[in-house]
C-alpha cells in the first residue's frame, strides 16, 4: 500500500492527495479543481469503490493491485481533445521504456500489451457557465491484478505479467508522471500527435464499431477515428467500442 508521507516526499513539490480507499479519484480531483488546486495536483488511491471507465463502465480492482490516480490540468479548451492522447501516450511510452514488448494504444482510451488491456484513461472537463475551468485525467493501470480466473483472462493483462522483474507501483507512478510532465508543455504540438498516432495498433486493420465492419485508415487532428466501408464511404468516429476483425 502507498503512504501519504512517502508519496509527498517522493513527488515533492507536486501536491498529492492520497487515500487508501476512495469512491473515485476523478470525482475528488474535479472537486479540488473547483477549489483552485494547481495544475499537476494528483489524487491517488489504493482502491476505488466507484471508479469509472470509458462509456460509464465501472473500474474496480483489489486494493494495491492497480495504479489509480487522477491529475488536474488547467488548459485552453482547444487542448481538451489531446488529454486522451496525452494519457495513453504517457503510459505507452513508460512501459516501452521499461523494456516491455508489444505495447500499443487501442483507440481511443486503452493501452494494450500483446493486444490485451493493461491501462485505461478517462479525461473529464469542468465548466462554469459554458466556460472551461479545467480538466482532470484519470489513469488506471493493472499492475499485479490476477486475471487468470476472471472473465477477462483473454482480454486483460497486468504489467507484472509482461515483466521479468518485480514492478514497484511508486516507481511506475513516477515514470508515468515524468512522461505526462514531459508532454503536457507540448499538448497541442504535432510531435505529440505524431507520437500518439505512431503507437496506435489498429490503423490499417478491419474493425467493428457498433456493429459496422470497416477499415481503420487514419485519425484526424482531434483524435477521431476515420473508417472506410468496402464501398469507400468514410465515417468519422469520436467514441465507441472497437473490436478488431
Amino acid at each position: 500500500m502507498f503512504n501519504s508521507q512517502v508519496l509527498a516526499a517522493e513527488l515533492h513539490p507536486r501536491q498529492v492527495r492520497y487515500f487508501p480507499q476512495i469512491a473515485s479519484t476523478n470525482d475528488l480531483a474535479l472537486t479540488l479543481l473547483n477549489q483552485s488546486a494547481p495544475t499537476g495536483t494528483i489524487v491517488i488511491a489504493d482502491e476505488q469503490t466507484k471508479g469509472r471507465g470509458r462509456l460509464g463502465r465501472t473500474w474496480y480492482a483489489l486494493p494495491g493491485t492497480s495504479l489509480l490516480f487522477t491529475m488536474i490540468f488547467r488548459l485552453p479548451q482547444s487542448s481538451l481533445p489531446r488529454l486522451t492522447m496525452l494519457g495513453g501516450l504517457a503510459v505507452c511510452e513508460t512501459l516501452q521504456h521499461m523494456g516491455i514488448q508489444e505495447v500499443g494504444i487501442k483507440w481511443a482510451n486503452d493501452v494494450q500489451i500483446r493486444g490485451r488491456k493493461v491501462a485505461g484513461v478517462l479525461p473529464e472537463a469542468a465548466w462554469d457557465g459554458g466556460k472551461l475551468t479545467g480538466a482532470v485525467l484519470g489513469i488506471g493501470v493493472n499492475v499485479t491484478v490476477d486475471f487468470a480466473a476472471s472473465p477477462f483472462r483473454d482480454t486483460a493483462i497486468s504489467v507484472q505479467d509482461a515483466s521479468d522483474t518485480p514492478i514497484d507501483r511508486l516507481d511506475l507512478l513516477k515514470r508515468i508522471l515524468a512522461r505526462l510532465d514531459a508532454w503536457v508543455e507540448r499538448l497541442e504540438s504535432d510531435h505529440l500527435f505524431e507520437a500518439w498516432r505512431g503507437n496506435l495498433n489498429m490503423i490499417g486493420q478491419y474493425v467493428t464499431v457498433e456493429g459496422r465492419r470497416s477499415k481503420a485508415i487514419r485519425v484526424d487532428d482531434d483524435g477521431a477515428l476515420i473508417l472506410s466501408d468496402e464501398d469507400g464511404t468514410l465515417h468519422r468516429v469520436i467514441a465507441g467500442d472497437i473490436l478488431l476483425g
